[in-house]
């Protein structure tokens, strides 16, 4: 049996045994053939079984239910799609106020589905706190970014700003310079959603074959290296595995996101720290830091991981001393008292970007396939979103899902936008990093001279354009 309860601590927490379902053994045909048994396609067949419950659907699955992004996670569930300022803004006002009323209400939807469905994922829906927790620089790009929304339409019921002393009446950090409170966020263990979804569509007649993985698929159907299935509509729900089935490699390319956990850790140092109604928090700075404090009360921490030349998959996850002591060195400047804290658990998982950071919910009805991805490390939610947004699109309905900016309903995957050959790829991609950590680096010393502080931000910034 393979290793699975060791992928995070969310796996290790499963009272499941985690025990592999049948594999796929012989030919099958069916309505519906789902490739991967996380969020994309069981969020997928889950709707598609609520609304249509004669479909025969099958979901195929190289290791089993959570082994990627959905059981490796940070427990994010957001009201948000990555860039969806950007994406609605052409919206007309009322339009646009209605995607984001859209967006904002997935912890709630999410909320009724586990209620129904006798799901326990730890859910609490405290909010996020976006902190400008380290230089002063956070600050004023924080303020920014909120003008920004509001002048879309969005008001302090959706996103508001914290004094200090109002951030620390939820969070008490080192360095407080403020920051944004959203209030449509929910913390979760993501391995017992993904595992307590598995169940629930079982329980409504899907079929999951895990140890399956699939060697071809084309429009029409696919193939393991045992069996053939015959589907009139095929789902590649992969994300960041995009590159195992060519050609959505050219679409999507896979980075990593690295996280640590720390022992349990005492009332006491809680009630030093606050986070007591399951809020999610960050810092705001490129190195796109999360955490929440777990229902065990661990701190659950996490930043940016990397990019593998030509996009190949990172298989061992087993974080280097570097690694691991990068996140205890970003926590700690949060919170001082836990930089010598014991970490129990350390992992990462391959997530999906696609080109122009921008997600993407295809069904192409000429040819029978329909995908969604693109969550660039926030797919918690956005996932759900896109199995709502795909069942409806699968089944023709016109609904407020399938009218959004990100649906692409006609040209296949040639509508996606391709990423440039390497070593461009990895040559750009490392040299934006790059640029962030320095960035970083200045900021955080509060000797550095103004000039090159101004000069390191300023090229950050320059740099983090061209990934948009």
């Amino acid at each position: 049996m393979p290793a699975w309860r060791n992928i995070s601590l969310w796996m290790d927490q499963l009272d499941d045994p985690l025990l592999a379902r049948p594999s796929l053994e012989h030919d099958l045909d069916v309505n519906v053939a789902i490739i991967g048994a996380g969020y994309t396609g069981l969020w997928t067949a889950y709707y598609l079984k609520r609304q249509a419950p004669e479909l025969k659907i099958a979901i195929i699955e190289a290791q089993t239910a959570g082994f990627g992004a959905s059981g490796r996670n940070g427990g994010w569930l957001m009201g948000n799609l990555l860039g969806e300022d950007r994406l609605l803004a052409e919206l007309a006002p009322q339009h646009r106020r209605a995607s984001f009323d859209l967006l904002h209400g997935i912890p709630d939807e999410v909320a009724q589905v586990l209620a129904r469905e006798g799901i326990d994922c730890d859910y609490r829906k405290g909010g996020a706190l976006y902190c400008a927790a380290r230089y002063p620089e956070q600050e004023v790009s924080l303020r920014r970014y909120l003008d920004k929304l509001y002048a879309q339409g969005l008001t302090e019921d959706d996103y508001r700003w914290l004094s200090p002393q109002q951030l620390a009446e939820q969070v008490r950090i080192a360095k407080p310079y403020g920051g944004i409170y959203a209030p449509h966020v929910a913390t979760i263990n993501p391995a017992k959603l993904v595992r307590g979804l598995a169940r629930a569509v079982e329980n409504l007649g899907v079929t999951i074959y895990e140890n399956s993985p699939v060697t071809h698929w084309q429009s029409g159907g696919l193939r393991t290296a045992k069996a053939s299935v015959r589907a009139a509509w095929v789902v590649p729900a992969v994300e960041g595995y995009a590159n195992t089935l060519p050609p959505l490699g050219r679409y999507q390319l896979p980075v990593q996101s690295l996280i640590v956990a720390t022992e349990p850790l005492p009332a006491s140092t809680w009630a030093d720290i606050g986070l007591s109604q399951g809020q999610a928090f960050g810092e705001s700075s490129r190195q796109v830091t999360y955490g929440q404090r777990t229902a065990d009360n661990r701190l659950v921490f996490g930043a940016r991981g990397g990019y593998q030349f030509a996009g190949k998959l990172r298989h061992n996850f087993d974080l280097t001393d570097s690694e691991v002591e990068l996140r205890r060195y970003l926590f700690g400047e949060l919170f001082p008292q836990l930089k010598k804290a014991r970490i129990t658990h350390s992992w990462g998982g391959n997530l999906g970007m696609s080109r122009r950071f921008r997600p993407h919910m295809l069904c192409d009805h000429a040819t029978g396939i329909a995908l969604s991805g693109g969550y660039g490390g926030e797919g918690v939610g956005a996932t759900h979103l896109g199995g709502r947004t795909l069942a409806d699109l699968i089944l023709g309905r016109d609904t407020l899902l399938t009218q959004q900016p990100w649906v692409i309903r006609e040209g296949g995957l040639k509508a996606l936008k391709a990423w440039e050959p390497e070593p461009c790829r990895w040559l750009g991609y490392n040299a934006i990093i790059r640029s962030f950590v320095h960035e970083d680096q200045v900021l955080a010393n509060p000797n550095t001279a103004p000039w090159r502080r101004k000069l390191a931000t300023g090229i950050a910034g320059f740099m983090e354009g061209f990934m948009h």
